[in-house]
């Protein structure tokens, strides 16, 4: 009896559907076409999302791969559809997320011939890819799927596989070729050297001010470093990308450092002398010696090249954060505060009591920060953020009260803007019960409004929320400090609940704050009946309060600079950390520098 035959593509996504992957993002082009032929074929096991922008195609697998720790794939025609492809590639490569890029190429008879869109992409994504190859022969296509994934999971990369159409129609037995997903094992956790540990139980039991970093590498293990925190009397800093894992109300939470950061963790550094670095990357440490004035690093990481890449490390430490972090807890005894823990506490306090008192203004032009707070009366407790690159990645951190049953994501350390519609389309695909809110920027948002539609027609109910100042502000911000003018920042206006109406969405626009409360009931209600919603909020155009440039303290400020400062950011009753390392009996480091 003859074996059963099956098309090579139909091949290829079954090798896919084995891995789990339930959606492919992209657009169909002649140099697709029997991939589209294996799609309509394959449908009730796999979909198709359309997408409107190849670029979209990609962010969206990338933010996918984010938020559900499975592997994003999108597809690109030959030629101008895999070039698009790239910023969501990259963006996958830096956040270190496994996304599939699945190449067109014009047919094997047609190769060298200069051919309509031919062109050799291989080399194109050399630096991209961790796995990079091109079908050789039709049979080889649903084993080259099948490497690609394995080798992307594997190794938290971008696998780019190009396949010449024809190859995809080709008839395959169908006992010649399998998937390997179910062989796939994870690496077990490394195990601690225990002198590693001990070394560093000494550093932190002699620690008169230490600070604990948390990075990304210690997510879903808040509750260990909240737990050593409180043992040790350290305060917690985070990186940006790492804030949902933390509830908002934690004390002791200094937010995250640099210009995408909380206040009250710019200045601790200034002041610790030791810090646990578990699991960073953080990018900013050498440009701005953020811990040049510290004693001891100790530096947790699971990776061996990132030990000692920031800081020589006293201590380093190779394996999981959260089994690192838990060691030491399980060593070291309970310390006494000195002040420097409360110190920590009142400075996050003050910072927390300032930020909430922008967002709960009553009256005066509408600001950025009351719309945050309309956001958090109407989120649901696990609501998911995507999150555009810009103002609205510093401030979404300062201003939504976040808890570990939230996921925040963004395009962390290539920061690409127009990620995050893509990314909210991503989310709701990942997680259909879920309430899901884009938070943008106008400068990022117009990069991908028109796939608003794509939200439409595959009935992703979400919530995109643009934040309109007319100007690419935090570009703009950075040019009032490096700049001897501003200059290509500033952004025509736009309606941007027209073009959400325009492309089937409910769309509604907020110019004041009496208006907030209404629009935002009235958008989970529109979300939570099936709809997607825009609200276009017409925003001031002043710039957040810069804590990687604070000129608070007295020391080092006139009166007239401090008051200045104040009053430009509405930050009166905003106080230096040194006041309250001085109300706490404590010297002020910096002071004696």
């Amino acid at each position: 009896m003859a074996e059963q035959k099956v098309d090579g593509w139909v091949a290829g996504l079954k090798v896919l559907e084995d891995w789990g992957v339930q959606n492919v993002f992209g657009i169909p082009a002649g140099s697709l076409n029997s991939l589209m032929d294996a799609f309509e074929k394959e449908q009730e096991n796999i979909d198709f999302i359309q997408v409107r922008h190849e670029e979209t195609g990609a962010q969206a697998a990338a933010m996918y791969a984010k938020f559900t720790n499975k592997i994003g794939v999108c597809l690109g025609s030959a030629g101008p559809g895999a070039t698009h492809l790239y910023n969501g590639l990259y963006d996958a490569k830096f956040d270190h997320v496994p996304v599939l890029a699945i190449l067109g190429q014009r047919a094997l008879r047609e190769a060298n011939m200069d051919a309509f869109q031919e062109m050799n992409q291989n080399p194109l994504f050399n630096d991209v890819a961790v796995y990079n190859r091109r079908v050789a022969y039709p049979e080889q296509l649903p084993k080259v799927i099948d490497e690609a994934v394995r080798t992307a999971i594997a190794n938290n990369g971008v696998a780019a596989v190009e396949v010449p159409v024809d190859f995809g129609w080709e008839q395959l037995d169908e006992g010649s070729w399998y998937s390997s997903a179910a062989d796939y094992r994870e690496f077990p956790k490394l195990g601690l050297n225990e002198e590693d540990i001990d070394a560093a139980v000494e550093i932190l039991s002699n620690a008169k001010r230490p600070v604990i970093y948390a990075g990304k590498g210690t997510r879903g293990h808040s509750d260990e470093v909240v737990a050593l925190s409180r043992k040790i009397k350290a305060p917690v800093a985070i990186t940006g990308i790492n804030f949902d894992d933390y509830d908002y109300d934690f004390d002791a939470l200094l937010g995250s450092a640099h210009r995408v950061g909380w206040k009250p963790a710019n200045e601790a550094f200034e002041e610790a002398d030791v810090v646990l670095f578990a699991g960073s990357n953080f990018p900013f440490a050498e440009v701005t010696g953020k811990f040049d004035h510290v004693d001891k690093f100790i530096q947790i990481d699971i990776d061996q090249q990132k030990l000692g890449k920031r800081h020589f490390a006293d201590v380093a430490i190779l394996g999981d954060g959260g089994a690192a972090i838990k060691a030491i807890t399980d060593k070291i005894d309970e310390k006494e505060d000195n002040g420097w823990y409360q110190a920590n506490i009142d400075n996050a306090a003050n910072w927390k009591a300032y930020m909430q008192k922008l967002e709960n203004k009553k009256s005066g032009p509408l600001q950025l920060y009351q719309v945050f707070n309309a956001i958090n009366k109407v989120s649901t407790e696990d609501a998911i953020y995507s999150i555009d690159v810009g103002n609205t990645t510093q401030t979404s951190i300062r201003h939504l009260h976040m808890t570990p049953k939230n996921l925040w994501r963004t395009s962390e350390v290539f920061a690409t803007m127009g990620n995050g519609l893509p990314g909210s389309l991503g989310a709701k695909l990942g997680y259909p019960d879920r309430q899901v809110w884009d938070l943008s920027g106008d400068g990022g948002f117009a990069m991908s409004m028109q796939d608003v539609i794509t939200a439409v027609k595959y009935n992703l109910p979400s919530i995109h929320v643009v934040f309109t100042n007319e100007r690419f502000g935090f570009i703009r911000d950075e040019q009032e400090d490096t700049n001897d003018n501003y200059y290509g920042v500033d952004i025509a206006n736009m309606d941007f609940a027209a073009i959400a109406k325009a492309q089937g969405a409910v769309g509604y626009t907020v110019t004041e704050i009496s208006q907030l409360d209404d629009v935002f009931a009235k958008a989970k209600a529109d979300e939570e009946a099936g709809r997607v919603v825009l609200i276009d909020a017409k925003i001031t155009e002043e710039r957040p309060l810069p804590v990687e440039e604070l000129k608070l303290d007295p020391y080092f400020f006139s009166d007239n600079e401090v008051n200045e400062f104040k009053k430009r950011y509405e930050a009166e009753e905003l106080q230096p950390f040194c006041h309250y390392l001085q109300e706490h009996g404590l010297e002020v480091k910096q002071h004696n520098r």
